[in-house]
């Protein structure tokens, strides 16, 4: 047996799952009841109108599916497009990796433009082959905003800019698990025709909700798409949308409840004060890791994420060990490298429900790992960078005042 409690609460830093707040913990300690009582529909519908708030849609249609992440990529492509469709898709990190290995194996063709682990999507080649496109063989472009494998966010305004610039029709869909919720996400405004999340990321509950919303265009091609879908049919859920009973199948009870009280929560907050929170921990985590001595694997500003930050470490360290270290001596766990950047990388994970303490709570952890290590990193160093400015920035808790 590998696994012992330790004393004191766990600390969480990977980019998801996230800490689970405990409001939304009580919210789903409840029963089993009937999904076709009158009260499931109800809450239903309530949640399907503000999961539209956190997308910035007012026409997309959102589906909520009893499924991971991955679901919610399988369910956004079949319902678009059909096998032999060509998409453009952009490799930056594992897991926009994982989702061109899902898109070439339902069939699509899949036209792979790949960067440097560490950069952000190669949006000139996107450009060039729009406008080599006259024919309009691309159907659709598919895109990760944020890669939390390497903290890079991309910048979708300018990719719906291009599009518009040659007036192409392709799809823009977009994987916004570990950003929808904690960074700026404007799906109307930018033109994003479908766009995906999951339960376990900003929003902060169990995995266990695919979160899909589908703008105009994308429900208008889902009406003559060709590939193979069941579970993940929009058609069924829209179906009973019109009964208003609103469940193909059943759902998870718990997790819808758990949904509600985490929506609530966001509301409460104030949707841009969470971005804005989320900003605030991740410029602070990047303090840190330059007073530390080390570098970002993010390799320009403008491609930062403010939910994950990959931290390099010298060749003389294995960053697995960092990871372990965490885990074992510390009752803390941090990201592992991945793939490309295995043994390259630890990630710090500055998302979801977190607040500013417990992240300098965190970087404190790191520096006692990076001294295990190894690493010639001076005691409070991170801390005091990343407190100096905390200090000056953390707004009072406006029900406080």
């Amino acid at each position: 047996m590998d696994y012992f409690n330790a004393p004191g609460r766990h600390h969480l830093f990977v980019p998801g799952p996230v800490n689970i707040p405990e409001q939304v913990t009580r919210a789903m300690n409840r029963n089993n009841e009937d999904y076709r009582s009158p009260a499931v529909p109800a809450l239903t519908k309530t949640l399907l109108e503000d999961i539209k708030k956190i997308f910035k849609t007012t026409t997309g249609t959102p589906f909520l599916i009893p499924t991971t992440g991955t679901g919610a990529w399988e369910s956004a492509l079949t319902n678009t497009l059909s096998p032999g469709d060509r998409i453009v898709s952009f490799l930056i990190g594992q897991f926009s990796l994982l989702w061109i290995d899902q898109q070439q194996r339902l069939k699509f063709n899949v036209d792979v433009v790949e960067s440097e682990w560490g950069r952000g999507a190669d949006l000139d080649i996107l450009e060039s082959k729009l406008a080599s496109d006259a024919a309009h063989t691309i159907k659709a472009i598919c895109i990760v905003h944020n890669e939390t494998a390497t903290g890079v966010t991309n910048n979708l305004a300018k990719v719906r800019q291009i599009l518009d610039a040659y007036q192409h029709p392709a799809l823009l869909i977009v994987d916004g698990v570990s950003s929808i919720c904690a960074l700026d996400f404007r799906m109307d405004e930018w033109g994003v025709d479908v766009a995906i999340t999951g339960s376990q990321k900003a929003l902060s509950l169990p995995t266990g909700i695919g979160i899909v919303c589908a703008g105009p265009k994308a429900i208008e091609a889902s009406k003559s798409a060709k590939s193979l879908r069941v579970f993940f049919d929009w058609s069924d859920y829209l179906k009973f949308y019109k009964l208003g009973t609103y469940w193909p199948y059943t759902p998870s009870i718990q997790l819808l409840y758990g949904l509600r009280e985490a929506l609530d929560l966001i509301f409460e907050e104030g949707l841009e004060n969470v971005i804005a929170r989320h900003h605030r921990l991740g410029h602070a985590t990047r303090l840190a890791v330059e007073a530390w001595g080390l570098k970002n694997c993010t390799q320009k500003e403008e491609w930062y994420s403010d939910t994950v930050t990959a931290v390099l470490v010298p060749p003389y360290i294995d960053s697995s060990e960092v990871v372990k270290r965490a885990w074992r001596r510390y009752n803390m766990s941090l990201g592992l490298g991945l793939n490309k950047v295995a043994g390259k990388v630890f990630r710090i994970g500055h998302l979801g429900h977190l607040n500013d303490l417990q992240l300098l709570g965190c970087l404190a952890g790191v520096e006692m790992i990076l001294k295990d290590v190894g690493y010639p990193v001076k005691l409070g160093s991170g801390v005091a960078a990343a407190s100096a400015y905390l200090q000056n920035s953390v707004p009072m808790i406006p029900s406080r005042i």
